[in-house]
């Protein structure tokens, strides 16, 4: 499980790239401007205010890693405050997550049953609340994750003799894991891919066959406009190109992201494409970004940069796997708490003011090739 959210895409060289990009911006501070009074975190994301400017990026088979699962998800990001996207690949349906908490909540669309489980999903979130659609468009196949591979995961996923022997040992000294999950009746599979229907059902084989044999293009934002009612945004947009072309597409938003470096090893980190995107995206469509994110710098770096908000995945991820909703709720306090002391230490008033002025140059030195430990580990300093 640790493997499943911690690894990334081949040689892993994007999910690095992506911290080490965010490590080489420096950060400049204003000093003597600001006494006293707390730095304003809000802000709004299409038209509506957010608490502070983080929110949870989809994160998929998140009741693999505790039984709440996204009801946890969805709950942790109401009290703070903030936006949860729900993911396809969700274990627990639309409707339960929409039930969980009454938060601002968005859901990403996989075509997981062609272009007809993609209209069941559409109408079923809309009709469940949801009030942005999330379109993710750089899964035109599977990814080669190695840990994965290693582990034998595999979709769909299933319990089998072969599994329960492999991690029998591991479990047999977890008791309380071990109960947990059995309470919930080690529930494994995709709750939306009911959604996948046609003539009367559609198997899962079959849907993730289709999944992957119609991914969404260009042309397919204009159907989608018209089914959805509310704002569409594009997750994956890594070039300035592509960000027109989301504009042209009748976007509300774009997602920078290359998924956590989860599905193209080698994709540019980010931060470093983020600026293109905003310039390219104008005043037409709000601009958000993931990949590496993880301290209250990083959010200050990317606000700078013209991002409206940064989306989390792995961060509330591990939070979810070590403590459930308590765990979640403690990482957006602690990214809260982060950027509320960065914005005190650089002398800027609130997140709304921040801009280029605030960094420096990018350190040449941190992100310059670094040999890479051969079990995978944290890359060392030259």
């Amino acid at each position: 499980m640790f493997d499943y959210i911690d690894g990334g895409a081949g040689s892993e060289s994007t999910v690095h790239a992506n911290r080490h990009a965010l490590e080489a911006l420096p950060v400049v501070p204003r000093l003597g401007v600001t006494r006293g009074s707390p730095p304003d975190l809000g802000t709004s994301v299409l038209g509506k205010p957010i608490s502070f400017p983080v929110m949870l990026a989809p994160v998929g088979f998140a009741r693999m890693m505790h039984p709440a699962g996204d009801l946890a998800a969805a709950a942790a990001a109401s009290d703070a405050g903030t936006v949860h996207t729900l993911s396809t690949f969700s274990g627990h349906t639309l409707e339960e997550v929409a039930r969980a908490a009454s938060g601002r909540r968005w859901f990403q669309l996989y075509f997981l049953g062609g272009r007809g489980g993609a209209e069941a999903l559409i109408d079923r979130a809309a009709a469940a609340g949801y009030e942005a659609l999330v379109v993710t468009l750089d899964t035109q196949t599977g990814a080669m994750r190695e840990r994965d591979v290693r582990h034998g995961v595999r979709l769909p996923l299933r319990i089998d003799l072969d599994n329960v022997l492999r991690f029998a040992p591991e479990a047999a000294v977890r008791p309380g894991w071990l109960l947990g999950f059995a309470r919930d009746r080690f529930h494994m599979d995709l709750a939306n891919a009911a959604a996948s229907t046609r003539a009367g059902g559609t198997a899962l084989d079959e849907a993730l066959r289709d999944l992957r044999g119609s991914p969404p293009l260009w042309e397919d934002f204009r159907w989608i406009r018209d089914r959805w009612p509310g704002p569409v945004l594009a997750k994956g947009v890594l070039s300035a190109d592509d960000a027109r072309r989301a504009v042209d597409a009748g976007v509300a938003g774009i997602i920078v992201s290359n998924h956590g470096g989860r599905q193209l090893d080698g994709a540019p980190p980010t931060i470093g494409v983020l600026a293109e995107v905003v310039a390219a995206a104008g005043t037409d469509a709000e601009v958000f970004v993931d990949g590496g994110f993880r301290r209250g710098a990083d959010v200050v770096r990317a606000l700078s940069l013209g991002a409206r908000a940064v989306m989390v995945g792995r961060p509330w991820a591990f939070g979810l796997a070590a403590a459930g909703e308590a765990g979640i709720a403690k990482v957006l306090d602690l990214l809260r708490a982060d950027v509320e002391r960065v914005l005190r230490l650089i002398g800027c008033p609130s997140v709304g003011e921040l801009g280029p002025g605030y960094l420096g140059r990018p350190d040449a030195s941190l992100t310059a090739a670094r040999p890479r430990p051969a079990d995978g580990g944290p890359l060392t300093p030259n």
